[in-house]
Protein backbone atom coordinates (compact mmCIF):
# COMPACT_ATOMS: atom_id res chain seq x y z
CA UNK A 1 0.00 0.00 0.00
CA UNK A 2 1.27 3.44 -0.95
CA UNK A 3 -0.13 6.51 0.83
CA UNK A 4 0.33 9.96 -0.69
CA UNK A 5 -0.65 13.04 1.35
CA UNK A 6 -2.24 15.90 -0.59
CA UNK A 7 -3.13 19.36 0.70
CA UNK A 8 -3.95 22.87 -0.42
CA UNK A 9 -1.80 25.08 1.83
CA UNK A 10 -3.30 28.33 0.48
CA UNK A 11 -6.64 27.92 2.25
CA UNK A 12 -7.91 26.17 5.39
CA UNK A 13 -8.20 22.53 4.44
CA UNK A 14 -7.43 19.03 5.69
CA UNK A 15 -4.98 16.50 4.38
CA UNK A 16 -6.40 14.20 1.73
CA UNK A 17 -4.67 10.83 1.35
CA UNK A 18 -4.43 8.94 -1.92
CA UNK A 19 -4.08 5.19 -1.35
CA UNK A 20 -2.62 3.12 -4.17
CA UNK A 21 -1.53 -0.48 -4.47
CA UNK A 22 2.20 -1.20 -4.35
CA UNK A 23 2.26 -2.15 -8.05
CA UNK A 24 -0.67 -0.13 -9.50
CA UNK A 25 -2.39 -3.29 -10.67
CA UNK A 26 -5.71 -3.08 -12.53
CA UNK A 27 -7.54 -4.71 -9.62
CA UNK A 28 -6.19 -2.21 -7.06
CA UNK A 29 -8.75 0.40 -6.00
CA UNK A 30 -7.32 3.93 -6.15
CA UNK A 31 -8.86 5.52 -3.05
CA UNK A 32 -8.92 9.08 -1.73
CA UNK A 33 -9.52 9.47 2.02
CA UNK A 34 -11.13 12.92 2.42
CA UNK A 35 -11.02 15.53 -0.36
CA UNK A 36 -10.31 18.91 1.26
CA UNK A 37 -12.16 22.19 1.19
CA UNK A 38 -12.19 22.67 -2.57
CA UNK A 39 -11.16 20.73 -5.66
CA UNK A 40 -7.56 21.93 -5.64
CA UNK A 41 -6.16 18.46 -4.90
CA UNK A 42 -7.12 17.52 -8.46
CA UNK A 43 -4.05 19.39 -9.73
CA UNK A 44 -1.83 17.27 -7.46
CA UNK A 45 -3.69 14.06 -8.35
CA UNK A 46 -3.09 14.65 -12.05
CA UNK A 47 0.69 14.53 -11.47
CA UNK A 48 0.64 11.06 -9.85
CA UNK A 49 1.10 7.80 -11.76
CA UNK A 50 -1.85 5.72 -10.58
CA UNK A 51 -1.66 2.91 -13.15
CA UNK A 52 -2.23 2.52 -16.86
CA UNK A 53 -5.89 2.61 -17.86
CA UNK A 54 -7.07 3.55 -14.38
CA UNK A 55 -8.83 6.63 -13.05
CA UNK A 56 -6.76 8.66 -10.59
CA UNK A 57 -9.54 8.24 -8.02
CA UNK A 58 -11.96 5.31 -8.15
CA UNK A 59 -13.48 5.80 -4.72
CA UNK A 60 -13.62 8.43 -2.00
CA UNK A 61 -14.02 7.62 1.70
CA UNK A 62 -14.91 10.55 3.95
CA UNK A 63 -13.86 10.45 7.60
CA UNK A 64 -16.72 12.90 8.26
CA UNK A 65 -18.75 15.53 6.48
CA UNK A 66 -17.24 18.84 7.66
CA UNK A 67 -16.52 21.30 4.84
CA UNK A 68 -12.73 21.13 5.18
CA UNK A 69 -12.88 17.37 4.56
CA UNK A 70 -15.79 17.14 2.12
CA UNK A 71 -16.20 20.57 0.50
CA UNK A 72 -14.25 19.56 -2.60
CA UNK A 73 -16.49 16.57 -3.29
CA UNK A 74 -18.47 18.13 -6.19
CA UNK A 75 -15.25 18.90 -8.11
CA UNK A 76 -13.86 15.39 -7.49
CA UNK A 77 -17.15 13.83 -8.57
CA UNK A 78 -17.25 15.90 -11.75
CA UNK A 79 -13.68 15.01 -12.69
CA UNK A 80 -13.39 11.31 -11.73
CA UNK A 81 -16.95 10.00 -11.06
CA UNK A 82 -15.77 7.93 -8.05
CA UNK A 83 -17.85 5.83 -5.69
CA UNK A 84 -18.44 7.87 -2.50
CA UNK A 85 -18.56 6.37 0.98
CA UNK A 86 -19.55 8.29 4.13
CA UNK A 87 -21.13 7.45 7.48
CA UNK A 88 -24.07 9.72 6.68
CA UNK A 89 -25.47 10.14 3.21
CA UNK A 90 -23.71 13.07 1.50
CA UNK A 91 -25.88 13.03 -1.61
CA UNK A 92 -27.98 10.66 -3.69
CA UNK A 93 -24.89 9.00 -5.11
CA UNK A 94 -23.12 8.11 -1.87
CA UNK A 95 -23.06 4.81 0.03
CA UNK A 96 -23.37 4.74 3.82
CA UNK A 97 -20.59 3.27 5.91
CA UNK A 98 -21.20 1.02 8.90
CA UNK A 99 -19.03 0.31 11.93
CA UNK A 100 -16.99 -2.82 11.22
CA UNK A 101 -17.46 -2.61 7.45
CA UNK A 102 -14.40 -3.53 5.38
CA UNK A 103 -13.48 -1.77 2.12
CA UNK A 104 -10.68 -2.46 -0.33
CA UNK A 105 -8.35 0.54 -0.73
CA UNK A 106 -5.35 0.24 -3.01
CA UNK A 107 -4.28 -3.39 -2.52
CA UNK A 108 -5.27 -3.62 1.16
CA UNK A 109 -8.40 -3.61 3.30
CA UNK A 110 -9.63 -0.83 5.59
CA UNK A 111 -11.95 -1.47 8.53
CA UNK A 112 -14.42 1.29 9.38
CA UNK A 113 -14.44 2.29 13.07
CA UNK A 114 -17.24 4.66 14.05
CA UNK A 115 -15.94 7.26 16.56
CA UNK A 116 -18.79 9.75 17.20
CA UNK A 117 -16.78 12.39 19.07
CA UNK A 118 -15.55 15.14 16.76
CA UNK A 119 -18.87 14.74 14.93
CA UNK A 120 -21.61 12.14 14.98
CA UNK A 121 -20.55 10.88 11.54
CA UNK A 122 -16.80 10.60 12.30
CA UNK A 123 -15.00 7.38 11.43
CA UNK A 124 -11.44 6.12 11.54
CA UNK A 125 -10.14 3.71 8.91
CA UNK A 126 -7.84 0.90 10.08
CA UNK A 127 -5.54 -1.19 7.90
CA UNK A 128 -4.53 -4.15 10.08
CA UNK A 129 -2.02 -5.60 7.60
CA UNK A 130 -0.02 -2.34 7.58
CA UNK A 131 -0.71 -1.13 11.13
CA UNK A 132 -2.07 2.14 9.73
CA UNK A 133 -4.93 4.32 10.96
CA UNK A 134 -6.57 7.18 9.07
CA UNK A 135 -7.98 9.18 11.97
CA UNK A 136 -9.65 12.20 10.37
CA UNK A 137 -10.30 14.78 13.08
CA UNK A 138 -10.76 12.30 15.94
CA UNK A 139 -8.91 13.96 18.86
CA UNK A 140 -6.25 11.35 19.64
CA UNK A 141 -3.44 13.68 20.78
CA UNK A 142 -4.31 14.41 24.43
CA UNK A 143 -0.98 15.24 26.04
CA UNK A 144 -2.03 15.89 29.64
CA UNK A 145 -4.80 14.78 32.02
CA UNK A 146 -7.71 17.06 32.74
CA UNK A 147 -11.04 17.92 31.22
CA UNK A 148 -14.07 15.71 30.74
CA UNK A 149 -14.70 13.07 28.09
CA UNK A 150 -17.86 11.25 27.07
CA UNK A 151 -17.88 7.55 27.79
CA UNK A 152 -18.22 6.74 24.08
CA UNK A 153 -14.95 8.57 23.40
CA UNK A 154 -13.11 6.69 26.15
CA UNK A 155 -14.42 3.40 24.75
CA UNK A 156 -13.33 4.39 21.24
CA UNK A 157 -9.79 5.30 22.36
CA UNK A 158 -9.57 2.02 24.33
CA UNK A 159 -10.60 0.17 21.19
CA UNK A 160 -8.03 2.00 19.03
CA UNK A 161 -5.26 1.58 21.62
CA UNK A 162 -5.85 -2.19 21.59
CA UNK A 163 -5.06 -2.37 17.87
CA UNK A 164 -1.62 -2.70 16.32
CA UNK A 165 -1.21 0.82 14.97
CA UNK A 166 2.26 1.97 13.93
CA UNK A 167 1.45 4.99 11.75
CA UNK A 168 -1.45 7.39 11.91
CA UNK A 169 -2.53 9.71 9.08
CA UNK A 170 -4.42 12.58 10.66
CA UNK A 171 -6.72 15.21 9.24
CA UNK A 172 -4.55 18.21 10.07
CA UNK A 173 -1.27 17.06 11.66
CA UNK A 174 -0.18 14.83 8.80
CA UNK A 175 1.65 11.58 9.50
CA UNK A 176 2.38 10.49 13.09
CA UNK A 177 5.04 7.77 13.08
CA UNK A 178 4.92 6.48 16.68
CA UNK A 179 1.14 6.24 16.85
CA UNK A 180 1.04 3.39 19.40
CA UNK A 181 2.92 5.45 21.99
CA UNK A 182 0.69 8.46 21.35
CA UNK A 183 -2.48 6.39 21.76
CA UNK A 184 -1.19 4.89 25.03
CA UNK A 185 -0.39 8.37 26.37
CA UNK A 186 -3.80 9.68 25.31
CA UNK A 187 -5.52 6.73 26.99
CA UNK A 188 -3.60 7.30 30.24
CA UNK A 189 -4.52 10.98 30.20
CA UNK A 190 -8.23 10.46 29.61
CA UNK A 191 -8.31 7.74 32.28
CA UNK A 192 -6.87 10.39 34.63
CA UNK A 193 -9.72 12.76 33.74
CA UNK A 194 -13.44 12.85 34.39
CA UNK A 195 -15.62 10.62 32.22
CA UNK A 196 -19.20 11.67 31.51
CA UNK A 197 -21.72 8.85 31.27
CA UNK A 198 -23.35 10.01 28.06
Amino acid sequence: MKVMPLRNNRIYSCYAYLILGDWNRLEDVNTLVDVGTDGSVIEQLEQINTGVGKEQVEQVILTHGHFDHAGGLPALKARYHPRIFAYTEMNSGSSRLADGQVLVAGDRELEVIHVPVHSQDSVCLYCASEGVLFSGDTPLRILSPGGTYPECFVEAVERLASLKIHRMYTGHDGLIEDAAALLRQTLRNIHGSMVMGI
